[in-house]
């Protein structure tokens, strides 16, 4: 029997299968009314993060100029279409993830980049605060070289900073977009539905610039 070291990524042998039927997940975003799921305008992009806890990360998203819709859901992992609990088993390796999508002409890449890094600890491996797991760890995962190249050029950058406060060295995973599967329903935009709701998503008050 597999007993997990929640904060040590499964083997694809150790993660659960899953299911080919993806999670039933309403379209409209609570905050917008806009569509959570493609196709979008053909001028947007795309780009995802794990920074943590996902409630925190999508209202830190979806309240920023040029961000057209977000939402939450799970990658990195092994696990076909996961549930949240399968997600918090520990057996799946996947991370929580908020999807953006946002209009290059109203702001940037490298916008997004700055606020992943100052909204979150990149330095604390498997968690985020209280939250302990691979579901919380750190990782900006790239759609095309440009994006990687940025990616990589942020974390150098953020790294020195960081350095020069004394502070920690970066455990964040930048890799090449894996396959997203969204979350469930209210999951998606929670502390808009739940403007009380929890929240563990902190910086390290180290700024980009």
């Amino acid at each position: 029997m597999f007993s997990p070291d929640k904060t040590r990524l499964p083997s694809p042998e150790e993660a659960l299968p899953g299911r080919e039927t993806p999670l039933d997940v309403a379209p409209a975003h609570f905050v917008s009314g806009r569509s959570i799921k493609p196709p979008f305008p053909p001028e947007m992009e795309l780009a995802l993060f794990g920074m943590g806890c996902f409630w925190g990360a999508e209202r830190t998203f979806w309240q920023l100029d040029g961000v057209f819709i977000t939402a939450v859901g799970y990658a990195g992992g092994h696990t076909k279409h996961p549930t949240y609990e399968e997600v918090c088993s520990g057996r799946t390796g996947h991370n929580e993830v908020v999807r953006v999508i946002f209009d290059p002409s109203q702001t940037t890449y490298q916008r997004l980049l700055q606020v992943f890094w100052e909204h979150h600890d990149p330095t604390q491996g498997m968690r985020q605060g209280n939250d302990r797991g691979t579901q919380y760890r750190s990782g900006i995962y790239t759609y095309g070289e440009d994006q990687k190249k940025l990616a990589d050029t942020s974390r150098s950058t953020y790294q020195q900073r960081l350095h020069d406060a004394g502070q920690a060295s970066i455990t964040t995973e930048i890799i090449d977009a894996p396959e997203f599967y969204y979350a469930e329903t209210y999951h998606q935009q929670y502390l808009a539905k739940n403007p009380g709701g929890y929240c563990g998503l902190g910086g390290t008050g180290v700024t980009y610039e």
